[in-house]
Parts: structure tokens; sequence; C-alpha cells
């Protein structure tokens, strides 16, 4: 062996003249005790696993299902028996139309690249999109492990084709604005009878609208339109504040010639009435008296007359005396 090219040379090295160096073999002499010890260890972790308080553990003996344990500690047969756990207490949720990004105080979310999940059909074939979330529940453990294949993604299936069902059958201002909480229940509702058709061991906890939108190339025009029915209902609503205001004023004002004019037919009848009763009581008397009747009358008028007059001369029409002398000039003083 040589350094520093071919041959011989001043770094030639001859590896031969090293000296050998023996290497001692370390063989314990408990090894087997050391593996069985080893192999035991192993065991017994193996055949032990704990269950939390929110979960369920479905036992399974090799691969098919056994049973069901509860929250604890648990014994299982080793290389023979497997646990799967499965969060029977803990409320699940699925985002469609959107994915949160981060959670926390100020929660973050992710809108785009989910438009196959978003875009729906509405009744009057019109475009909306839909986002929103599902809050469900595992019931059947068993059921929700072996009786459908990829039971989240087959939920997750379920889920797109009953929103899609009911927002088809609602208009696309149903969706958006008045409907969003009987679309939300029927959805669920459909669902829930979905879940139970095809056993998958799932309860529907809740549907949520998150948030519906027209899509971003009409957004303008859809805002236009609703812009002009809130305008529209502006101008329907002062109309019947103003009629509100003026047919209960017309109305009272009617109301109050009717019942002055009531009124006042009912005076002038009362009045009639108590003059031809007057009448009558006096035309009684006339009849038993006529004489006596027609002096009081005559006295009656008089003291009703003579109060109106200034002046009063008195004359007796059988005096034959000389002619009075009557001072006729205003204030009694003769004229010069």
């Amino acid at each position: 062996m040589s350094f520093g090219g071919s041959g011989k040379g001043p770094f030639e090295f001859d590896a031969s003249k090293l000296p050998k160096i023996n290497i001692p073999k370390f063989v314990p002499k408990n090894a087997l005790a050391i593996v069985v010890g080893l192999v035991l260890v192993v065991v017994i972790f193996s055949s032990v696993y704990q269950v939390d308080p929110d979960e369920r553990g479905v036992v399974l003996r090799f691969g098919a299902y056994t049973t069901e344990t509860g929250p604890g500690l648990h014994f299982l047969i080793p290389f023979v028996e497997t646990v799967i756990k499965v969060p029977v207490q803990r409320q699940l949720k699925q985002e469609f139309g959107f994915r949160t990004a981060e959670a926390g105080v100020r929660t973050q979310y992710i809108n785009q690249g989910f438009e196959d999940e978003s875009l729906m059909l509405t009744g009057d074939l019109n475009v909306a999109v839909v986002e929103w979330i599902v809050q469900y529940r595992i019931k059947d453990p068993r059921a929700f492990l072996f009786n459908v294949r990829s039971p989240e993604s087959s939920f997750r299936d379920m889920t797109e084709a009953a929103m899609r069902q009911v927002v088809g059958d609602h208009s696309v201002d149903e969706v958006i604005t008045t409907g969003r909480a009987s679309i939300a229940d029927q959805a669920k509702e459909i669902l829930q009878q979905l879940s139970d058709t095809y056993e998958i061991g799932i309860d529907v906890q809740q549907v949520v609208l998150q948030d519906v939108n027209p899509p971003d190339a009409v957004k303008p025009s859809f805002n236009e339109v609703n812009q002009a029915i809130q305008e529209r209902e502006q101008l329907i609503n002062e109309a019947r504040t103003e009629f509100n205001q003026a047919i209960p004023k017309a109305e009272g004002e009617a109301l109050q010639l009717i019942q002055e004019a009531e009124g006042y037919a009912m005076a002038r009848v009362n009045r009639a009435e108590g003059e031809a009763t007057r009448f009558e009581a006096i035309y009684e008397e006339y009849r038993k008296a006529p004489r006596v009747t027609r002096i009081r009358m005559y006295l009656e008028m008089l003291s009703e007359v003579l109060p109106r007059v200034g002046k009063k001369f008195i004359v007796d029409d059988k005096g034959t005396s000389v002619l009075p002398l009557l001072n006729l000039t205003p204030g009694g003083q003769p004229q010069p």
C-alpha cells in the first residue's frame, strides 16, 4: 500500500508490518434469559390497552369482530387480538366548500379550490356558492367500522348529495336569505335517513350553513338586484306608513261628522217633540178655559216684549180730558 503515486517511493507503507490486535468476543452467559425477558415485556405491553372516557374499544380476533369495551384498562391476547378505538362521545365535523386553516381567536379559512363542493344549482336554475358544516357523532362503532367501506368518505358523499337535493328544491333567494334555517333542517333530516338506510352507525347532530353567496362572476348584478328589492320594500313600507296615518285620520273625521250630524238630528227631533208636547199641553188648558188661557198668553207675551221697549206711554183710550202734552224730544228737553 502506498501514498502519493504508483510503485515504491518515499511515502511507501507496508501493512504487513502492523501489529495484530485480537478483539475478544463478548458472549453473555445469560443471553437466553435476556431474550425471554424482552419477549415477556413485549407480550405484557401488547396485551394491555386503555380506552379513554370518550371512546369505545372494538376488539378484533384474527380481524373479526369479537366484542366492545368501555373506558378503562383492558387486556387482550397478544398477536391474536387487536383493538380499534372509536370516539363515540366526541362530536365530529366535516366542512364543505371551505377548510379551517388555523383555529383560534381569529380562525382563518381557505375558500379557494373547493368549487366542486360549493357550487350548486338552485330550483330556479340559478347558481349559488354554499358553504356548510355537518356535526355528527358515532353511535354504533361496529356499524361504523364494518357495514360501509370508508365510512367517513361515504358519509361525506351522502352529505353533499342531501344538500344538493334540498338546495335544488329552493330558489336562490330562499337559499341566500330567508330559507337558510329550513334548508339546514331538511338536509339534516335527509342525511339522517340516508345514514339509517345504509346503517353507517352515525347520528347527525347539526347541519349549519356557514356562508351562502352568488358566484363571483354574477355577484355585482346580484347585489344590484338585492338593492332594488330592498328599495322596493322600503317604498312599500313608506306607503303603508302613510296609508296607516291617513286612513285612520279620515275615518276618525268621518265618524266625528256622522256623530255630530246624529247629535244635531237628535236635538232637532227632541226640540220638535218638546214643542209639540208643549203645544198640546197649552191646547188642553185652552179647551178647559179659553178666556183665562188667552189672557194668560197675552200677559206672558207682554212680559217678554215690554222689557225690550225703552220708553213706555200708556194712554187710556176712554179718556176725555185735554190732549196730553208729551215731550218727545231726545233727553226730555224742548227743541228751540
